[in-house]
């Protein structure tokens, strides 16, 4: 269960650090465009990153739960 809880907590770590990515990507996009329909577009492309970022971050942090409630 040592594997699962390990193993849960990097792939949590990995959706933290892509969550944090897709955020930085957001707040530059706000800085840099003037225009809405720029800052849409730039955001509706950050989303599939965010949503499979938080998925990962969600399965990592199901899979660290399921582990320590399995270990003896």
């Amino acid at each position: 269960m040592v594997i699962l809880i390990w193993g849960g907590a990097a792939v949590s770590i990995g959706g933290l650090i892509g969550l944090l990515y897709s955020m930085f990507k957001v707040a530059s996009a706000k800085k840099n465009t003037t225009s809405d329909e720029d800052l849409r577009i730039s955001i509706q492309a950050a989303m599939p990153l965010n949503l499979a970022s938080l998925f990962l971050s969600v399965l990592g942090l199901m899979s660290v739960t399921i582990g320590v409630l399995m270990s003896p």
